[in-house]
């Protein structure tokens, strides 16, 4: 007695459209290691327009830190 897999009717995917070969999470992995999403809110987005500022902004910080923790 097999169970068959249930199908699931999206209206928004084509026809066309052909994942028979596709393996779920072939990526996962990589994307997890290189992937680092903050979202910031949109006050503090104000002041740092770009990742380069926030990065800057943040290596001052811990240099600032670690001074006075020493």
């Amino acid at each position: 007695m097999s169970q068959e897999p249930e199908i699931i009717v999206n209206e928004d995917m084509k026809p066309e459209y052909d994942f028979s070969g596709g393996v779920r999470g072939k990526y996962y992995e990589a994307y997890m290691q290189s992937s680092n999403v903050v979202v910031i809110n949109p006050d503090v987005a104000e002041i740092f327009r770009d990742s380069a500022s926030v990065n800057e902004a943040l290596r001052l910080l811990v240099k600032i830190a670690k001074a006075t923790a020493a």
